[in-house]
């Protein structure tokens, strides 16, 4: 139980029976060692380096990450976020939201707030991949407003060598979510190649 990470309760209960694991979860609340921070999760509270007196209990980022693993959902940034940290577009979203396969909810930790909304799984494809990645970027844009240059950016911040490049933008280019980006992804592989 790293202190500052949320953690699941139904990683305890092999050690004795729901009731009883429950009951000390919630001694340990009522104590200060642990506070719960969503429906059967918690955190240890890590003091703040700088002002000892403030303790972080956790991430809303990390809270949701860990409900989805808990429940075995899948769960990634939404493709606006995607094209952001790819440099497909400037303008940074406004809220921090994520798609997963599980049910639509909220997490709330003091000011910050994280939306999860359900989603297809074909949108939640290649997971953790830079495919992926590159995938739900270009889900959430159009080719006509998405220069040559940009989507060179995003392949170069995904840290790929040319052959891997060339392989991803080939297998994006035949995925029928994507028929609309043939044109420019052709284009893209064309400049790799030459």
């Amino acid at each position: 139980m790293k202190r500052g990470f949320p953690f699941s309760i139904n990683k305890f209960y092999s050690l004795g029976t729901v009731t009883s694991v429950q009951k000390a979860m919630s001694r340990l609340a009522k104590e200060g060692l642990i506070i719960r921070v969503a429906k059967g999760i918690y955190s240890r509270p890590k003091p703040l380096a700088s002002i000892p007196s403030i303790h972080i209990t956790a991430k809303a980022e990390d809270i949701a990450k860990t409900w989805a693993q808990t429940h075995k959902f899948k769960i990634c940034p939404q493709g606006f976020e995607e094209a952001y940290r790819l440099g497909l577009q400037s303008q940074a979203p406004v809220k921090s939201i994520f798609w997963t396969t599980g049910p639509t909810r909220e997490f709330k930790i003091g000011n910050e707030i994280i939306k999860v909304r359900h989603t297809s799984a074909v949108k939640l494809r290649w997971l953790n991949k830079p495919e992926g990645t590159l995938f739900r970027g270009l889900l959430t844009l159009s080719p006509e407003h998405t220069s040559l240059e940009s989507l060179k950016i995003a392949i170069k911040r995904l840290h790929l060598t040319t052959k891997e490049a060339i392989h991803i933008i080939d297998k994006l280019k035949r995925f029928s979510l994507l028929k609309r980006w043939q044109p420019k992804l052709q284009q893209l592989e064309a400049s790799f190649l030459s």
